[in-house]
């Protein structure tokens, strides 16, 4: 008896109808730059070279991790893809770049258009938040390979920034103010953990409501990380910062001495901040270690920028949510805290 695509496990149909469902929300993000359709071989996105005196692009790729099944546990998908796109266009911000365009990469084990979907609607809405475009991208159905609910999604981002804007973190000096941006929770990273605290150390399930959070794990687990890009690209344009830094997996005492010397330490005071109740809610649960916390969680503060003294007002004043957090000293290139 002949055999199609579809009995080996892919549909193609399926993968048809899931394009014309995510087109809407696709079209949502084409800046002007855009030159092609959804559906085309490859994206096509016309830099405007007159803006920049020597534009360099700037890339970052990278994933949602284990978060993915919370996801699959609440079957609530929209938000995963907002998600996706922070963890890359925060990444390329810290260098100094205009986030320009997105493609995402969908794997799943079986393809279910609408809930493709909603990933994409969640992935366009990151982009909207970040202004850039999605502008290609790829849906595989992978049957054998991934459970029939399961899924992956990876993203991919291109920004741009004038080769003598961009921040390295060589200027980041002694005396220098550390200045905090606030996370939404959890972001994308450390879900190993925080799936083994909720289910295994406190016996809760997904539904679960919990008074301290006031909210279902499910929701404050889902919370989409944040995307820093209008609340930065203006102060970039007008500040001399001197380094930043995306705080993701290794939190703030590992990812901050990534932008300064060896010579330098980061002085934090951790009450300049409060810890978001998710946060406290599972150190308590598994009396986890505070060091564990900060090396392993983003602990409230998701986005930092190093700038000199004399221009904390100023960013202040561009950047009402940036806060003083801590000040570089002499040191061995660690993290402090006070």
């Amino acid at each position: 008896m002949a055999i199609t695509y579809k009995d080996a496990g892919v549909d193609i149909t399926a993968g048809n109808e899931a394009v014309e469902k995510m087109k809407a929300h696709v079209k949502r993000t084409f800046r002007p730059e855009v030159l092609t359709d959804l559906g085309s071989f490859a994206g096509l996105f016309a830099l405007d070279t007159k803006k920049y005196q020597q534009p360099v692009l700037i890339s970052g790729t990278d994933g949602v991790g284990t978060k993915l099944k919370v996801a699959m546990l609440t079957d609530k998908h929209d938000t995963i893809g907002i998600d996706a796109v922070a963890m890359c266009v925060n990444d390329i911000l810290v260098q100094g770049a205009e986030p320009l365009f997105f493609l995402d990469y969908i794997a799943v084990g079986k393809l279910f258009p609408d809930r493709v979907a909603d990933i994409v609607k969640g992935v366009a809405e990151g982009c909207i938040q970040s202004n850039c475009s999605l502008i290609g991208g790829e849906t595989a159905e992978m049957p054998g390979f991934y459970g029939e609910d399961e899924y992956d999604i990876a993203g991919f981002a291109v920004g741009v920034a004038d080769k003598d804007k961009i921040i390295t973190g060589a200027k980041v000096a002694k005396g220098d103010v550390l200045l905090g941006l606030k996370s939404t929770g959890i972001h994308s990273n450390g879900f190993s953990l925080a799936r083994k605290v909720f289910f295994e150390v406190g016996g809760l399930s997904i539904e679960d409501f919990v008074s301290e959070l006031g909210m279902t794990v499910g929701e404050a687990m889902l919370v989409p990380t944040k995307i820093y890009v209008k609340d930065v690209l203006p102060v970039i344009e007008q500040v001399d910062i001197h380094g930043m830094a995306h705080i993701t997996g290794g939190g703030l005492i590992e990812n901050l001495p990534r932008v300064f010397g060896k010579n330098l330490n980061a002085v934090i005071n951790t009450a300049s901040w409060e810890v978001p109740a998710v946060f406290k809610f599972m150190q308590k649960t598994a009396d986890i270690a505070a060091e564990e916390m900060f090396r392993v969680f983003n602990m409230g503060v998701g986005f930092v920028m190093i700038v000199a003294p004399e221009d904390v007002a100023k960013v202040q004043a561009i950047c009402p949510e940036a806060f003083v957090m801590g000040e570089m000293t002499e040191g061995s290139g660690i993290v402090e805290f006070k």
